[in-house]
Formats: structure tokens, C-alpha cells, sequence
């Protein structure tokens, strides 16, 4: 990739300023070894959510917060944030992010256990967006799942579909990345979606239920 080129996505994926409470839980996952969105990324998902007018949102992995801030600031102001994570340490710090963000208590539903655990329990198309930046293992099931919670229109969402280049490389992988590349081919291909690949972060998978 040019100079010129890897200039332009650094300038795109810092394009979008970031809040206080952002940085602060940015800087609690570094703390925990976490990975957290990559802010155009965050400013990706923020403007999705916007787009869908997203009134319920559900995210897989919550990890400190920083996706959900992004996610609630699209979301319209009587929105509600179901974010599911196995880790209540991380959902701690989430729910203070959400705190500094200035957010109430009632817009976030937080919920430890895991995603192919939790997401059977909630509502069929009661959801605008789910985001999924969880288990790559259990990808294929969660896009099962978030299709059956998704109204038709919603949005669905795949963090880290790259896998820092690994989808793409054509030497040997791990089971995880060609889970990954499963869940590429099975979006693009299925009929039931209008979908599209977004070059920000490590890849953001995105697809619309007709």
C-alpha cells in the first residue's frame, strides 16, 4: 500500500474527533488488554445507528464501553442499549464510561453471560442494529441470531473481519479466521442481505435485512 494511501485511511479513521468518556474506557481496555474499536470504527457505527433512526440496539461484547458510547450517541434519545459480555469486570467499567458520557441508567441493559447464551432470550425483530464483536468462533451462529433479532431493514454488524490481513492472506490460518471468512462469504451471498465490506479499523462487515 502507497504512502499516500495509508496517509488517507489514517486521516479517515481519525476524522471524527473523540469524546472524554471515549478516551477514558479506551484507555481502561488498554489497561486490560482489551481491544476496543478503532475510532472510525466507533464513528462508523455511530452514524449506522443514526441512519436506522435505531431505537433498540444489541451488542455482543461490551468490553469497557467504547463501542456502546459510539452507538448510543446515533441512537435516537429514548434509545435502549442491550450489550451482552461474559466479563462483569468489563461491564464495570462499561457502566461508568456510560456514566462520564453523560448517559442514564436506564439506556443501557447490560448483561454478563455469554452471546449464544443471551441472544435466544431476546425478542424476534425487536432490534434496529445489532453489533458483534465477540467470540470469531461463534460468528456464523451470532449472524443467525442477529438476523432473527433484527426488523426487517436492520442493520447487522461484524467487527474485525480483517483479522489484522489474515482473510485475505493466502498462507495457512487458524480456525478462527476461516470462520471469518465463512461469515464473509455466507453475507455476501445470502439473498435475505444487501451487504458491503467497510475498510475502517480491522474491517467492519455490515448488512442491511431486506
Amino acid at each position: 500500500m502507497s504512502g499516500n494511501r495509508l496517509t488517507s485511511w489514517a486521516f479517515a479513521d481519525a476524522f471524527v474527533a473523540e469524546e472524554d468518556a471515549v478516551r477514558w474506557a479506551r484507555d481502561r481496555a488498554r489497561e486490560s488488554g482489551l481491544r476496543s474499536v478503532s475510532p472510525g470504527t466507533g464513528a462508523a457505527l455511530r452514524m449506522l445507528a443514526a441512519t436506522a433512526g435505531a431505537k433498540a440496539v444489541a451488542e455482543i461484547g461490551t468490553g469497557t464501553g467504547v463501542s456502546g458510547i459510539h452507538l448510543l450517541r446515533g441512537m435516537r434519545p429514548d434509545g435502549v442499549l442491550t450489550t451482552v459480555d461474559p466479563e462483569p469486570e468489563r461491564q464495570q467499567l462499561a457502566r461508568q464510561a456510560f456514566r462520564i458520557a453523560g448517559f442514564a441508567a436506564n439506556r443501557a441493559r447490560i448483561i454478563v453471560g455469554r452471546a449464544l447464551d443471551v441472544l435466544p432470550r431476546l425478542a424476534d425483530s425487536g432490534y434496529d442494529l445489532v453489533f458483534c464483536d465477540g467470540d470469531r468462533m461463534e460468528c456464523l451462529d451470532c449472524l443467525a441470531e442477529s438476523l432473527r433479532l433484527l426488523r426487517p431493514g436492520g442493520l447487522v454488524c461484524f467487527e474485525g473481519v480483517f483479522a489484522g490481513g489474515r482473510t485475505v492472506d493466502s498462507g495457512p490460518q487458524p480456525a478462527e479466521v476461516l470462520r471469518l471468512r465463512e461469515l464473509v462469504r455466507t453475507v455476501r451471498e445470502s439473498p435475505d442481505l444487501v451487504p458491503t465490506l467497510l475498510p475502517v479499523g480491522d474491517g467492519l462487515l455490515c448488512a442491511v435485512k431486506r
